[in-house]
């Protein structure tokens, strides 16, 4: 059988398991621009970092597409392997399965840069494509940033109206610190009914009051199992904001760190206003959380707790798949009769 070799994060991740598989799966959606997330007196301090922590077990959802951007819905167990820094693993699951439902966690920026060139619209009707495809047994919850609170203004619930509420409430101000609310959204993705989860982030990409910096969000990131789809709201008129007067200067957007936030938790970034081509990425979301294949391991605890990058090995009619870039913790259990290293192709 030939074999690709599927760099692992250099594609996203959606997901949707049985129920029993993914406790630990999170979606959340962070639409750039909602309420301000109003977090405790503690959200004033940056998250820490603790490197002695890592995770118990490694769960790896993915979704394989094939030359065409569809997903492949019929490979085996015998079809995949699993490398961890360029060695197979010894897995002890494999699950594949489709139309589970999801637990979406919205996190919308709020502070003033949404105001301009539509995006506060466009993060409406990026919502509203959210809920107009929802199924049964589907729940939501919604939190709003700016400054440096995040507040959560819809608990989880299967109520569409009482978020398209809340939409209606927002007004837009102040600077923003979405780095820090961010940070805060894989603990309370946890709060939803469904195993597979999702973190959505709407945003322009500014942040200029976040006291975690870039860096240590990206590392804090790393042992996430929930995918972080962004949708970076930008001024597709490429209109420059006055400045003075508290004014945001559009020239500070940072679309990368959204794109880099996708890639290492596995999910996927699209950048515009254009309602049509959001709703079309909303679907393609929903596409990868509701078809997708399930591997994990258990790591051994042996060697030092730190990040370690993961590869998928996947039959040649794989173009490219969906999935978390590695994890954070111990060495895995390695194939005992694979002693060689694997080389690596990383597809896109």
């Amino acid at each position: 059988m030939s074999i690709t070799r599927i760099q692992i994060g250099s594609i996203l991740h959606g997901k949707v398991f049985s129920p029993s598989m993914f406790r630990n799966l999170s979606v959340l959606v962070t639409i750039g621009s909602l309420l301000a997330l109003a977090l405790p007196a503690q959200a004033q301090q940056p998250p820490s970092l603790n490197e002695s922590v890592s995770v118990g077990y490694v769960m790896v959802p993915f979704t394989p597409l094939d030359g065409k951007g569809r997903v492949i819905r019929d490979l085996a167990r015998r079809d995949v392997r699993l490398a961890v820094e360029g060695r197979t693993v010894r897995t002890d699951l494999f699950e594949r399965s489709e139309n589970a439902p999801a637990s979406f966690t919205i996190l919308v920026d709020g502070s003033g840069s949404m105001a301009l060139a539509g995006k506060m619209d466009a993060a409406r009707a990026a919502v509203e494509a959210i809920l107009d495809q929802r199924r049964e047994g589907d729940d939501f919850s919604m939190y709003v940033f700016a400054e440096s609170a995040a507040s959560e203004v819809v608990p989880f619930t299967q109520d569409a109206d009482a978020i398209r509420r809340a939409l209606r409430e927002i007004k837009p101000y102040g600077k923003t610190a979405f780095f820090d609310a961010l940070s805060r959204m894989p603990d309370q993705s946890r709060l939803g009914r469904n195993p597979t989860r999702a973190i959505i982030l709407l945003s322009d990409g500014i942040d200029n009051a976040s006291l975690l910096t870039r860096e240590a969000l990206e590392k804090l990131l790393e042992g996430v199992t929930v995918p972080v789809y962004s949708l970076g709201l930008r001024d597709a008129a490429g209109a420059q904001p006055k400045r003075g007067d508290g004014a945001v200067d559009e020239s500070a957007t940072d679309l990368a760190v959204l794109e880099e936030i996708a890639e290492v938790t596995g999910g996927r970034m699209t950048i515009g206003t254009d309602p049509v081509a959001l709703r079309q990425a909303i679907m393609a979301m929903g596409g990868d959380l509701r078809a997708q294949y399930l591997v994990g391991f258990t790591p051994t605890s042996h060697g030092d707790v730190r990040y370690r990058r993961m590869n998928l090995l996947l039959p040649r009619r794989v173009h490219s798949v969906r999935v978390r870039s590695g994890y954070r913790g111990t060495e895995p259990p390695v194939v005992a009769a694979s002693g060689a290293r694997v080389r690596i192709t990383n597809t896109k």
